[in-house]
């Protein structure tokens, strides 16, 4: 391929390194083509330009895909960075225009957090009376999580989340429950326990979905292994509640998400896993956060915390008294971090939150009990 001088070397665009990224990773036009939703013939024409712009070939054709040159090899490296950076610009600029126009966008799974969190919002209302709060519904996580995360300021969502630059706050732990179809042969039953459910036939996930998290809900870490499934690939939690309704398997959810679910949707059972390791709620946040509204929610949460338990935090404080939490109207509104969830033992667990939000509660507890202040 004989192309001319460059004619400016500094004039390619951010999508023309996107595209010649993702079809250095595909391998292949016509498939890099459809996962970027654009005609092949303008793709073509897009690596062409920018070819041309660099005055070397990038790719090498073949009849069954392409390959990269030498010269392709050694650009590629430098696309990706500079993809990869564009990608954080533009992340960074959405989130500095939320905190600028003081507007919080949450992140959530299945249920929003005005049913799982309310006091926590409430407690945020009260002393950020300006700030407009926008909900946003995720599909399933995907990795990695910052990723995942990039079009909300932070999320309400169930374990496990976690990756680099990611951070957490558990809320409360609650027990693992299984959704089915009223017609499943299990629903015959008023509580399973893990060893009933691990030979069931599950509902799969997206190949998208982390597959961490995915498997954490399918009860491999329990099995050691995956399980059958359906054949099914949900990625959000509506398409999995319109597979539910098939009754070709089951699902595992947290206990307060299924008791939603089944609520809205009669045809769907739930019972309770008795004996499953049960999952924490947390808020989940890309550090270092890019709005400062992001720091005072969590900042709320921890008071809310604080409030209810009157104890520091602590990694791996402890784990759910199952039977407490999976009863009475704790159950349904978890994220009330009940009175009633907190008198019968349910616990936080999990990573440490923010080190300077687990000092300010250790200074906000040393001045209840001695009744003065503390120094910093």
């Amino acid at each position: 391929m004989t192309l001319a001088r460059p004619t400016s070397v500094f004039g390619f665009s951010h999508s023309q390194l996107m595209y010649f990224v993702r079809v250095a990773e595909e391998g292949q036009i016509t498939r890099a083509a459809s996962a970027l939703y654009i005609a092949q013939p303008a793709l073509s024409q897009a690596i062409g330009r920018l070819e041309r712009q660099l005055g070397f070939a990038l790719l090498e054709r073949h009849p069954r895909g392409v390959s990269l040159t030498p010269a392709g090899a050694a650009f590629l490296p430098k696309a990706k960075a500079v993809v990869a950076a564009g990608e954080e610009a533009a992340l960074a600029a959405r989130a500095l225009a939320r905190g600028h126009l003081e507007t919080l966008e949450i992140g959530f799974l299945s249920s929003p957090p005005q049913l799982t969190a309310p006091n926590v919002l409430e407690r945020f209302a009260a002393a950020n009376h300006n700030v407009r709060v926008s909900f946003r519904e995720l599909p399933f996580p995907t990795a990695p999580a910052a990723e995942w995360l990039a079009d909300v300021d932070l999320a309400v969502c169930h374990s496990p989340i976690s990756g680099p630059g990611i951070q957490s706050l558990p809320l409360w732990s609650e027990p693992r429950a299984v959704l089915m179809r009223d017609t499943h042969p299990l629903a015959a039953r008023e509580e399973l326990s893990v060893d009933d459910v691990l030979d069931a036939r599950f509902y799969g996930f997206h190949p998208s979905v982390d597959p961490g998290w995915a498997s954490y809900w399918t009860l491999d870490d329990h099995r050691g292994g995956p399980p059958q499934r359906t054949g099914d690939t949900p990625s959000n939690a509506l398409e999995l509640v319109a597979a539910l309704t098939t009754g070709r398997g089951i699902s595992l959810c947290p206990h307060s998400v299924a008791r939603t679910i089944a609520g809205i949707v009669p045809e769907l059972a739930v019972r309770p896993l008795a004996d499953a390791v049960p999952t924490s709620c947390a808020l989940v946040w890309r550090t270092p956060p890019k709005s400062v509204l992001t720091l005072a929610l969590v900042e709320a949460a921890g008071e809310e915390l604080d409030s209810l338990a009157g104890a520091e935090w602590g990694a791996g404080e402890g784990t759910a008294d199952v039977a407490a939490a999976a009863e009475g109207p704790a159950t349904r509104c978890p994220g009330r971090i009940a009175t009633s969830n907190r008198k019968k033992g349910v616990k936080r667990v999990g990573a440490d939150p923010e080190p300077g939000l687990r000092a300010r509660s250790r200074r906000r507890g040393r001045r209840r009990a001695g009744g003065g202040a503390s120094a910093p």
